[in-house]
C-alpha cells in the first residue's frame, strides 16, 4: 500500500493493475487442466470441444433473442417482446451452465464475442429489422442447429461415461430448446378458416 499526500489529505493506492503486455495466460485454450473428477483426460478433451461448440451456438442464439426483442414490431409486438426477453434469459442461463461445465472438466470456455462469431454454425443475421415471421424462422433454424448438435453430443458423452455433460445437454439444453421451439412455432401457424 502506497500513501501519498494531496492537498493535505492522505491518498492510499491499493490497486496496481498489470499492463496487458506483462500479463500471460495461465491456461491456453484447447488444453485440459487435470482435475480429480474420475474422467479420463481424453473424455474431458472431447466433451470440452463439444460443449464449446454448443456454447458458441447458444451464445449466438441468445444474442439473436435480444436483437429480436429490441427490433420486433407489428400487432403481436408486446407478446413477442416479452417472449423474446424470456427466452433470452433462459438461453443466458444455459450459456453460464455450459461455460461452467467446460471449466469443471478442466477446459477453457469460449468467452469473447469475436471467438463466438468465428466458431458459430448459426448463419449471421442482418443488422436491420426484419418482419416477425422472418425473425421467428431464423430463431427456429438456430434452435434446430443447437438441438442437432446437442443430441449428437449427448450420445457421445453418454457412451464415454461423461454423465454430467450428458445430463446438462439432455436435461437443460435439449429440453429448454424444445420448449422454446414449440412456443415460437405456434406464432407461425396460420389460423384455419371454417368452410
Amino acid at each position: 500500500m502506497v500513501k501519498t499526500k494531496n492537498a493535505g489529505r492522505s491518498i492510499v493506492e491499493r490497486v496496481h493493475t498489470l499492463s496487458t503486455k506483462n500479463g500471460h495466460e495461465i491456461q491456453h485454450f484447447g488444453t485440459i487442466a487435470k482435475l480429480p473428477i474420475a474422467l479420463e483426460t481424453s473424455i474431458c478433451v472431447r466433451s470440452v470441444e463439444n460443449l464449446n461448440q454448443v456454447l458458441v451456438d447458444t451464445k449466438t442464439l441468445t444474442d439473436m433473442y435480444k436483437k429480436h426483442h429490441w427490433q420486433v414490431s407489428g400487432p403481436t409486438f408486446y407478446q413477442l417482446h416479452l417472449l423474446f426477453d424470456k427466452h433470452f434469459k433462459e438461453q443466458s442461463e444455459l450459456v453460464d451452465a455450459l461455460a461452467e461445465r467446460i471449466q469443471s472438466l478442466g477446459g477453457v470456455s469460449i468467452a469473447m464475442a469475436h471467438d463466438v462469431a468465428e466458431m458459430t454454425l448459426i448463419p449471421r443475421v442482418p443488422r436491420g429489422r426484419e418482419a416477425v415471421p422472418v425473425q421467428i424462422s431464423r430463431l427456429l433454424h438456430a434452435h434446430e442447429i443447437v438441438l442437432k448438435e446437442a443430441r449428437a453430443m449427448a450420445r457421445q458423452a453418454a457412451e464415454a461415461g461423461d454423465d454430467g455433460t450428458n445430463d446438462l445437454l439432455v436435461s437443460d439444453v435439449i429440453r429448454t430448446n424444445e420448449l422454446q421451439v414449440w412456443l415460437l412455432g405456434e406464432h407461425l401457424v396460420e389460423p384455419s378458416v371454417p368452410k
